[in-house]
């Protein structure tokens, strides 16, 4: 009996997010921890929630491998993969989570350092003497 699985990368700035629906209970594992353990801010914890919570989903298990960016990053890949994930499950929640605006990809990256600066716009200390 072949298991019913849905799989979807999600990104944001650096962080990619590889992310896996199984039926189950609704549990969200991270990088095998829990999801209370991987997130220590309530608001990240949240942000990763907020597809599940839109879409009132409970059926399913979320297994998640995330490398990259930081943990605010991390979050967002999460959540942007989840979402992708749900729409394969059922492609009928594809419009509440594009209402929410979930399933865009952020395209917002860290700009890169121009020379003769100190930093992407940083220019350095200006002095009359």
């Amino acid at each position: 009996m072949a298991k019913v699985e849905y799989t979807a990368v999600g990104r944001r700035k650096e962080a990619v997010a590889r992310v896996r629906l199984v039926p189950g209970d609704g549990k969200i594992v991270i990088n095998k921890r829990e999801l209370d353990n991987y997130f220590g801010l309530e608001t990240l914890k949240m942000t990763v929630r907020q597809p599940l919570t839109i879409t009132n989903t409970t059926n399913f298990d979320v297994l998640v491998n995330v490398r990259g960016g930081g943990i605010s990053g991390q979050a967002g890949a999460i959540r942007h993969g989840i979402s992708r994930a749900l729409c394969k499950a059922d492609p009928e929640l594809r419009t509440s989570l594009k209402k929410s605006g979930l399933l865009t990809r952020d395209p917002r990256m860290k700009e890169r350092k121009k020379y003769g600066l100190k930093a992407a716009r940083r220019a350095p200390q200006f002095s009359k003497r």
